[in-house]
C-alpha cells in the first residue's frame, strides 16, 4: 500500500491493482462544495430537454468505455463480467429513463389556483406551485454495486435529474472503475456545455472524508446506499449541522418471506431450490437478499427444507465484495450461532480463498425470534434463517414483530392468500414493496418502483432509491403568488407551452 494514497484489492485473490488513488482532503472537499454550488446557479435553470441530454450522453459515454470498464470492475469486486456487463445496462437503462422522464415533464406536479378576485369574504389570489432543485447534493457509492449504485447510479442520475450538481464520494474498494465513470461523466460535460463542476467525484477509505462531504454547509441533501451503522453516521451527521439536510439513506434489510401451506405441498422442491439460488445470488450481497424465512411446522415445510438443504450443501463459496465484508459476514454467523437459538441446517462447501463468502442456512423459532431481535437483523451475505410457526396465528406475530424492510414476500395459492388477508395488511405497515408468489431480489427500475422502507431499512419510507420517483428526493416545492405571466416558469404559464399535465384547480388537463 502506497504511503501517500491506497489501491484496489482484488478480492479474489488478495493482490493489490495498478493505480494509487489519493485521499481527498478536507480543504479539497470544501472546494469540491464550494464549486458545486456555483454550479447550481446555472444548472438549476436549465430546461428538461437540456438536462436529458446530458444524462443521454453519459450513458452514451459510459458504453464508450467498452471492456475496459467491465474488466476494472470484475478485478476490483470480483463480480462475473456477465453480472456486470447486465449492471452497466441497467446504469445507462435508468439514466435514459430518467431523461425521458424529463422530457415529458409532468414531473414537477404543476398546480395552479387561479386568481378569485370576487371570492367572498375575501378574494383569492393567483397561486402556482411547482417541484423545484434543492442544490448540491453528496452520494455515496455503494459496495455491492459498482455501477448501478456508484458514481453514475440511481443516485446521481435522480439527482441531476432534479437540477442538482453532485459530489460523489466513491466506495474505496473500487475506486479505479469509479474513476472511469467520472471520466465518462465529465467527458458528457464537454459534449453538452453543462457547467463544469456539475459533478465531481472524491476519493477516500477514511470515515473523515465522507463527514466533511456531509458537514459541507453548499451540500443540500445526501444520498447513500451501505450499512445501518454507515447510514445512521450519516445521519446523526447531517442532523447535527447549523442547518440539517435530508439524509436518503438504504441500510439494509432481512426481507423476510412467509410460505403458506397449501403453495408448499403444491411446490416445496422447486420453491426450496428457488429460494436458495435467491439467497447465495451475487454471493448474498443483495439488499434484497431474503434472510429471514416463515413457514409452518409439517411434513411439507420438511421436505422444503430437506430440499433447500441438499440445494446449499452443492455450493462452492465464492469471493465478496471485499475481506472486510467477508469478515463481518463469518462473524454475523458466529454470533447467531452463539447468542441466538439457531440450529446450523446446511453450510456450503468449505473453500479457501481470499474473500471467500460460505453460504449457511439456520433454523430456529418464533418463540426464540420474539425473545431475541438478532435473529431477524441483517447478516450481510449468502445466509438465510428458516423460522417455523406452529400457527397461522404465529405467522401474524412474525409479522407484528418486524421492524422496517425494504421488501416482503408471500408465497401461497390464490385462496389461501385471500384467507391471510390480514397478514398482508400487517405486513404492508412494515415494508416499501410486498410481494406475491416471488423472491425479492431484482428490483425492477420503472416508473413504479418502490426500493425504500420504514426505518430501520431506509431513514426515510416516503422515498425510493430507484425507479422515477426518487426524483422527488432532490426537490422542494415553490409557491409562486401573483407573478405576471413573464416572471413563471414554464411549467406554470397558462399558455403550458411545455405541454405537460397539471393540477388546474383541482383538475388535472393539459
Amino acid at each position: 500500500m502506497n504511503e501517500s494514497g491506497f489501491q484496489a484489492i482484488n478480492p479474489a485473490t488478495g493482490e493489490l491493482l495498478p493505480g494509487v488513488f489519493q485521499e481527498s482532503t478536507s480543504q479539497e472537499i470544501n472546494e469540491a462544495g464550494l464549486r458545486a454550488a456555483q454550479a447550481f446557479a446555472e444548472y438549476r435553470l436549465l430546461s428538461g430537454s437540456a438536462k436529458a441530454d446530458f444524462l443521454e450522453e453519459i450513458a452514451r459515454q459510459i458504453e464508450a468505455l467498452g471492456d475496459e470498464l467491465l474488466q476494472r470492475a470484475n478485478a476490483e469486486t470480483a463480480l462475473p463480467l456477465a453480472r456486470l456487463t447486465g449492471e452497466r445496462g441497467r446504469t445507462t437503462g435508468q439514466l435514459r429513463l430518467f431523461a425521458s422522464y424529463l422530457r415529458e415533464g409532468s414531473w414537477v406536479e404543476a398546480r395552479i389556483d387561479p386568481a378569485l378576485p370576487e371570492r367572498q369574504p375575501l378574494p383569492r389570489p393567483d397561486l402556482r406551485q411547482m417541484l423545484r432543485p434543492l442544490g448540491p447534493v453528496g452520494i455515496f457509492g455503494a459496495s455491492n454495486f459498482p455501477l448501478a449504485f456508484s458514481v453514475a447510479g440511481g443516485d446521481t442520475a435522480s439527482a441531476l435529474a432534479a437540477g442538482c450538481p453532485v459530489v460523489v464520494k466513491a466506495h474505496p474498494a473500487h475506486p479505479g472503475t469509479s474513476e472511469l465513470v467520472a471520466q465518462a461523466i465529465h467527458k458528457a460535460i464537454k459534449v453538452t456545455g453543462v457547467p463544469k463542476d456539475t459533478f465531481q467525484l472524491i476519493q477516500g477509505r477514511t470515515t473523515a472524508t465522507g463527514l466533511d462531504l456531509v458537514r459541507h454547509p453548499s451540500i443540500k441533501a445526501i444520498g447513500f446506499t451501505g450499512s445501518f451503522q454507515g447510514g445512521k453516521a450519516l445521519f446523526d451527521a447531517a442532523n447535527q449541522r447549523p442547518e440539517p439536510i435530508p439524509v436518503y439513506a438504504e441500510m439494509g434489510s432481512t426481507n423476510p418471506v412467509f410460505f403458506l401451506p397449501q403453495i408448499l405441498k403444491q411446490q416445496g422442491a422447486t420453491l426450496a431450490q428457488n429460494y436458495v439460488s435467491s439467497l447465495t445470488l451475487g454471493t448474498g450481497q443483495f439488499c434484497t437478499n431474503p434472510g429471514l424465512s416463515i413457514l409452518p411446522i409439517s411434513e411439507d415445510s420438511q421436505a422444503f427444507i430437506q430440499a433447500a438443504q441438499e440445494s446449499l450443501t452443492t455450493l462452492s463459496p465464492t469471493a465478496m465484495l471485499t475481506q472486510g465484508i467477508q469478515k463481518a459476514f463469518a462473524q454475523g454467523i458466529t454470533k447467531l450461532k452463539e447468542q441466538a437459538n439457531v440450529e446450523v441446517v446446511a453450510e456450503a462447501q468449505e473453500l479457501e480463498g481470499f474473500a471467500a463468502g460460505r453460504p449457511v442456512l439456520l433454523k430456529s423459532s418464533v418463540t426464540a425470534l420474539l425473545a431475541n431481535p438478532l435473529l431477524a437483523h441483517e447478516v450481510f451475505g449468502p445466509s438465510s434463517i428458516i423460522v417455523q410457526a406452529e400457527t397461522s396465528e404465529e405467522l401474524l406475530q412474525v409479522a407484528r414483530s418486524l421492524e422496517g424492510h425494504l421488501t416482503a414476500t408471500v408465497f401461497g395459492t390464490e385462496e389461501e392468500l385471500l384467507a391471510n388477508a390480514e397478514l398482508l395488511s400487517e405486513l404492508e405497515q412494515k415494508v416499501g414493496r410486498l410481494i406475491i408468489n416471488a423472491f425479492p431480489t431484482g428490483v425492477e427500475v420503472s416508473h413504479a418502483m418502490q426500493h425504500g422502507g420504514p426505518y430501520p431499512a431506509t431513514t426515510d419510507s416516503r422515498s425510493t432509491s430507484v425507479g422515477t420517483n426518487a426524483i422527488k428526493r432532490f426537490a422542494r416545492p415553490v409557491c409562486y403568488q401573483g407573478f405576471p405571466q413573464g416572471l413563471l416558469p414554464d411549467e406554470l404559464k397558462d399558455s403550458n407551452p411545455l405541454n405537460i399535465f397539471r393540477l388546474v384547480d383541482g383538475a388535472f388537463q393539459k
